[in-house]
């Protein structure tokens, strides 16, 4: 994806902010262009890039610094916990807000220690999502109505030491290794991750069987389950990925 006629490449030069500048980030064109019309009523509101994966999301902060960075969570190659996490790291002052239809309170708690400022539902109005950009624009952290319930449990049992205990923690993966995890359990061959990291062949298995060793697993479909329940993928087929004649296994 590329930016929108009409961006720039930094912050320099606005006109004093009269637009909140606005990257879109979503694996489906349709939810983009919908969500890009629907904005574009907004008068204080200028979307000035768009992203179909993780990746591009990256790119596209880096290459536009937005105010704000809408996406969504399930995208091939790069998800979108995991590019919120890097543009967080690399790009603090981007504001992100995350839009989804998973309301699973410790997928939400995830996007929030990532880094993101927000969390709405996709079966929200348009006029939410603007008040949600301009609440996280305006230094305030914006959550879903449906789900302040559901996260304030969630903040709360995490608070007691029955509920610390009740599961064990799991090994913290870096952001590579989350990479692998995910694209693995999209049914990309060991060969075609090689290509996509930009590692060799030998790189990726050695990075494989560090993986299951540490999160005890004896093979790529408990690692699927794994990337499943930690929201690292989804049951999508990845647009991204080879077609299914070529996606038979892992070599």
């Amino acid at each position: 994806m590329s930016p929108l006629p009409g961006s720039t490449a930094a912050h320099k030069g606005r006109s004093a902010a009269l637009h909140i500048r606005v990257v879109l980030a979503d694996d489906h064109r349709l939810m983009r262009e919908g969500l890009q019309a629907l904005l574009g009523r907004e008068s204080d509101i200028a979307v000035v890039g768009t992203a179909a994966d993780g990746l591009d999301a990256v790119r596209m902060a880096r290459d536009t610094q937005p105010d704000v960075l809408v996406t969504d969570l399930n995208m091939p190659g790069l998800n979108g916990l995991e590019a919120i996490r890097r543009i967080h790291a690399e790009h603090p002052a981007i504001k992100l807000l995350c839009l989804s239809m998973h309301d699973d309170s410790r997928m939400v708690m995830s996007v929030l220690r990532a880094g993101a400022s927000g969390y709405l539902l996709k079966d929200n109005s348009s006029d939410e999502l603007s008040l949600a950009i301009r609440k996280v624009m305006a230094q305030h952290v914006y959550l879903d109505p449906e789900l302040v319930t559901t996260v304030v449990e969630a903040m709360r049992g995490q608070g007691s030491p029955g509920a610390q205990s009740a599961e064990p923690e799991r090994p913290a993966l870096t952001p590579r290794e989350r990479e692998l995890v995910q694209l693995l359990s999209e049914g990309f061959s060991t060969q075609s991750i090689a290509d996509r990291l930009h590692v060799s062949v030998k790189t990726v298995a050695t990075h494989r069987e560090n993986v299951m060793q540490k999160l005890h697993l004896d093979s790529v479909a408990a690692l699927t389950r794994y990337a499943l329940r930690e929201g690292l993928s989804s049951l999508d087929t990845p647009c991204g990925a080879p077609p299914r004649s070529r996606r038979r296994g892992v070599n």
